[in-house]
């Protein structure tokens, strides 16, 4: 899927050493990608109107050597179920434009919003900068058809990532590539069963946040997200990788935020995933997490 788009763009862009301008928490699988090529990370803070201008530009202004390129999932981001607000997006395409740096913005989530209004792409934004698109299907239809795809409208760069990808595997699959395109085409079918998903997930992230403040101590704070798949607890005090230990024995998981910052350096957040589980298991799941933070704290 676009995971293997975040590979061949770090192929293309990072020789070791090289920087990289990541949302702070950022998607593991990004981080993964770029370690590969052995990057170095900037990092920009967030709210809950995603990635803040005012630390891009911070972060920008500083940074020598200068990094390759900003990554980041405007919508819904993955882990914290964040969206990068209207206002937010021209500012941080204008920013880029300013420095020269390019974007990749990864889009795994765009389609399933089942709250608030569409937003603009940062790629539809007029700019200098370059910036690169990826989307999937992983998340709409099926994630082993691994089918995704990836817009660069800068004539080089587009080329080198093409040279980039017939290394790797000549090209994708082409049946999973016809099927995926048929069914799409298909705008009837494809768009009911797209709401369909989101429909689902509105139901369940609705349980999972209800259930969240009713299981969780007063101090803890989470996110509600209008689409996507994820949303982000944060535990004050508490190491959730410790804290995993313990509800592991109780049959719930996530995973420890630490694993979402690229300087390992914050240990009191989780990310939850309310896609997969039936509203019954989330809400005894939810229930039981709140016993294991009770018993974290003795």
């Amino acid at each position: 899927g676009s995971q293997q788009g975040l590979d061949l763009l770090g192929k293309v862009f990072l020789d070791p050493g090289d920087h990289v301008v990541l949302e702070d928490p950022a998607y593991l699988g990004a981080i993964q990608a770029f370690d590969a090529y052995q990057s170095r990370y900037l990092t920009v803070e967030t709210d809950d109107e995603g990635l803040i201008p005012e630390s891009l530009e911070r972060v920008l202004d500083r940074a020598d050597p200068f990094p390759k390129f900003l990554y980041v999932v405007p919508n819904f981001s993955n882990p914290t179920g964040r969206t990068l607000s209207r206002a937010r997006r021209e500012l941080v395409v204008r920013i880029c434009e300013h420095f020269g740096l390019p974007i990749i913005e990864d889009d795994p989530y765009g389609e399933l919003r089942f709250e608030g209004e569409d937003l603009p792409s940062l790629i539809t934004y007029d700019s200098s900068a370059p910036v690169m698109y990826l989307g999937t299907g992983s998340k709409i239809m099926a994630p082993g058809m691994r089918v995704a795809w990836l817009v660069i409208p800068d004539d080089e760069i587009r080329e080198k990532v093409v040279l980039a990808k017939q290394g790797a595997d000549l090209h994708s699959g082409t049946l999973t590539q016809y099927v995926f395109a048929e069914y799409a085409s298909d705008g009837g079918s494809f768009d009911a069963h797209v709401a369909r998903i989101a429909r689902t997930y509105a139901a369940r992230q609705g349980v999972m946040s209800d259930a969240l403040g009713e299981a969780m101590p007063a101090n803890v704070a989470f996110t509600r997200p209008e689409g996507g798949m994820f949303l982000w607890v944060t535990v004050p005090g508490v190491d959730t990788t410790e804290l995993l230990r313990i509800s592991a024995e109780m049959k719930v998981v996530f995973v420890p935020g630490v694993n979402f910052y690229p300087h390992r350096n914050v240990h009191d957040g989780m990310r939850l995933n309310f896609s997969n589980a039936t509203e019954k298991n989330i809400r005894v799941g939810v229930e039981r997490l709140g016993h294991a933070i009770k018993m974290y704290g003795g």
